[in-house]
């Protein structure tokens, strides 16, 4: 058994690809038109590019509520790791990404959040050096 897919919910799909692959750095993976929508994955550059981020849209009012529901509760959707948080922090920052939650020492790791610009917010987190 494998993870293969992992998915997010966005308001709109174009602006969430425009933001996951212009902003934070992901690569497109799949492009499939579905109808109203698109079967939209991402990709990271340096990660297993068989592993993917799919950008589904938040139709179904019961993933809208779900999504709304998580950002007012302050929290993140999903995590991404980083090998230097306070730099990709800073990187994010300057390209207009607004944090939630700056870079904070939690113990075994150092943690950030951010808001997606898609209704999300996402946590991007760093493992400490054992």
């Amino acid at each position: 058994m494998k993870i293969k897919l992992c998915s997010i919910f966005v308001q709109n799909q174009a602006k969430a690809l425009a933001f996951y692959t212009d902003v934070l750095g992901f690569v497109k993976g799949k492009d499939i038109p579905m109808g109203e929508f698109r079967w939209l994955t991402v990709v990271s550059p340096t990660g297993h590019p068989d592993v993917e981020l799919v950008l589904e849209p938040n139709a179904n009012p019961a993933a809208r509520t779900f999504q709304e529901a998580l950002v007012a509760q302050g929290i993140p959707c999903t995590a991404f790791e980083v090998d230097d948080l306070a730099s990709e922090a800073k990187r994010l920052k300057k390209a207009g990404v607004k944090f939630t939650m700056d870079p904070k020492d939690v113990g075994p790791v150092l943690l950030a959040i951010f808001a997606d610009t898609c209704g999300n917010l996402i946590q991007l987190y760093q493992p400490k050096a054992a």
